[in-house]
């Protein structure tokens, strides 16, 4: 075996839908043993309210692959069949006290985050290791704002340590959504804030945003891959930051956006029409990146995988297995998901609602088995070798 990787693991938007794909995905790469490599986690909306109960199942320090797999994943699963943090959202936001949230209901979800998931644990309780980047957006700037090891920011408001930032509210921002939950409201003035004068400037300087207030936004409106962090696109290589120790060698993209539905456009006094419009434009934003990440990819396995939610594994792995006797062997009397399981997976509502058992169990080994296809073929087609041998 080659001396370990480091892996970056990039996770989608999606509500719960995306949460439980990608509890699938880390589920293979749990029982290769691989979750110790992982040196950084960038994520939006249900890849944040995921990443948050994976830190928070495990005392707020990443889980070893074995405790993912007989601690996290069953803890996960009675959670999210029995809780339902829209629904409690909605009852918080019925107390008077919470009437001045009507129209920044992040709040409320923050609120039902730390109540109903018992996530109590302020940022700086993490353990570093690996870095997290859970990413917004500034509605001000309209620039992607993250948290990241007790900080957050963006380039052009500056930076502020917070690591008394409830992780709820972290948690909450990333998954607040235009219309449907609404902003999170920050006040700058209770935060220090410090920003370089200069693009590679070494030493940041005291600074001062030009706005009092911040409103933050789901990361989605902004990337919901929430690829930005860890690939540059124009360059098409991984981004490391200088200032983190372990970099990243390989990434994983868990990719469980809904897909854009074809249907008739909303009548044009419908307000639905600006909607479709937007999720539209959204769905081309999303492309344009996994074009450029997809292009990255051609250089060979070693550098990461795409794990994208309503793939059909069968049909791909028969494809293949014609012209790969050991895979054939080894994938093809694997017992798949079929398309139609696969495009239900993917058609799961986007909402924070609990599930049921059925729906749960479909998307989690949707994900897992999205990753194991995927991880396998690309390595065995191109190097005749399994992919914890390159691992």
């Amino acid at each position: 075996m080659t001396s370990p990787q480091s892996i970056g693991l990039v996770l989608s938007g999606g509500g719960v839908r995306a949460a439980v794909f990608h509890a699938g995905v880390l589920k293979y790469l749990a029982e290769q043993d691989l979750l110790g490599r992982v040196s950084h986690v960038s994520s939006v909306s249900g890849g944040s309210l995921f990443t948050g109960m994976v830190f928070k199942e495990s005392d707020y320090s990443w889980p070893t692959s074995t405790k993912y797999l007989e601690i996290f994943l069953p803890r996960f699963r009675k959670l999210l069949v029995s809780c339902s943090l829209q629904r409690m959202a909605f009852g918080l936001l019925l107390k008077p006290i919470n009437w001045r949230f009507a129209l920044s209901r992040a709040n409320v979800v923050a609120q039902a985050v730390e109540k109903k998931w018992g996530v109590t644990a302020l940022l700086g309780d993490l353990d570093v290791t690996p870095v997290w980047s859970i990413n917004c957006c500034a509605g001000e700037t309209g620039r992607r704002f993250r948290f990241k090891n007790g900080t957050f920011g963006d380039y052009e408001l500056g930076y502020a340590n917070v690591g008394n930032f409830k992780l709820a509210q972290a948690m909450a921002i990333s998954a607040a959504f235009p219309g449907g939950i609404g902003p999170l409201v920050i006040e700058t003035s209770r935060f220090s804030w410090m920003k370089r004068s200069g693009w590679g400037e070494s030493a940041p300087l005291p600074h001062e945003p030009p706005f009092s207030h911040i409103h933050l936004y789901d990361g989605g409106i902004y990337d919901n891959l929430g690829l930005e962090p860890l690939f540059d696109g124009g360059k098409r290589q991984i981004k490391n930051d200088n200032s983190i120790s372990t970099q990243v060698t390989y990434l994983l993209v868990s990719d469980a956006g809904a897909p854009l539905s074809r249907k008739t456009i909303p009548g044009q006094f419908n307000p639905l029409r600006f909607k479709r419009i937007a999720d539209i434009a959204l769905e081309q934003t999303r492309a344009l990146r996994v074009r450029s990440f997809v292009n990255f990819l051609q250089g060979g396995p070693d550098r990461g995988v795409l794990v994208g939610i309503g793939s059909d594994a069968k049909t791909s792995v028969e494809t293949y297995a014609k012209s790969h006797d050991h895979l054939f062997h080894e994938l093809s009397n694997y017992n798949w998901l079929s398309a139609a399981e696969a495009k239900r997976a993917a058609e799961y509502k986007t909402s924070l609602d609990k599930m049921s058992e059925s729906n749960y169990d479909l998307l989690l080994r949707h994900g897992y088995e999205t990753a194991k296809w995927n991880i396998e073929i690309m390595h065995y087609k191109s190097q005749k070798e399994w992919p914890t041998q390159k691992l």
